[in-house]
């Protein structure tokens, strides 16, 4: 039976076996998906958690995707998958007051650093507005990357509060416009960092690499990506930030 015909299959005559054949179909992005997250986090989490997580985002995906609608339901059920996983780790509160603090304050100076200096600014100006050595901001970062990753995740859903993929035709012209705006900032202050920091974002979000695949391709460390990684990430926060 091909995929299609499972489709009709499961939303027109309510075939549980089709729903069981399509879930099988899907399992493998659900893999994909968890597997990516639990590098994020710094495998401050069980994967098979976060594999079940995901699961239960893949099983409302199927029974609230509309196959009669043009869009793939990879596109949807990615970002149901996500929301899912996301959503259960926030519930779950495993990052300690300390780290999002430490965090906040990185923010905040960088904050005040590109008010100054635009996205070009180094780590050694980044500790001095810190009133840190070199030495004791690289282990802040290092200490603060996990919610760095966090952070940004949990503010892109917050942003996206409406259902992108499911309502298509729905969406209300202002959601529509928040999505854009969104996009295009990211994209613009992607473009506007520093080669290095641009080179890790794009190589971990489009080209989808791990931390250990960058490090090899930049000829850097691991704990060096993951400083660079939270720069970058905070100077996207806060972009996202200013479009609210």
């Amino acid at each position: 039976m091909t995929n299609e015909e499972l489709w009709v299959q499961y939303k027109e005559y309510n075939s549980k076996e089709a729903k069981d054949a399509l879930i099988i179909e899907y399992v493998e992005l659900v893999k994909i998906i968890a597997g990516r997250l639990y590098t994020s986090y710094n495998a401050h989490v069980e994967f098979d958690d976060l594999l079940s997580y995901g699961i239960i985002g893949l099983i409302d995906a199927l029974e609230k995707f509309d196959h009669k609608k043009n869009i793939k339901f990879e596109t949807y059920a990615n970002i149901r998958i996500r929301g899912a996983i996301i959503d259960q780790i926030r519930h779950m509160d495993w990052i300690p007051r300390s780290t999002r603090q430490k965090y906040k304050r990185i923010e905040e100076a960088v904050a005040r650093l590109q008010k100054k200096f635009g996205n070009d600014f180094t780590d050694e100006q980044i500790a001095d507005e810190l009133g840190l050595t070199l030495e004791a901001f690289s282990k802040l970062l290092g200490e603060a990357t996990t919610y760095s990753v966090v952070s940004l995740e949990e503010k892109i859903e917050d942003s996206l509060n409406f259902d992108i993929a499911s309502n298509v035709v729905d969406i209300q012209p202002e959601d529509r416009f928040v999505e854009n705006e969104m996009k295009k900032i990211l994209s613009q202050t992607i473009e506007q960092l520093p080669e290095k920091e641009m080179r890790v974002m794009q190589l971990y979000y489009y080209s989808e690499l791990t931390y250990k695949e960058i490090a090899e391709i930049l000829e850097i460390s691991e704990s060096r990506v993951s400083q660079i990684h939270t720069k970058a990430i905070s100077k996207l926060k806060i972009a996202l930030n200013d479009l609210y």
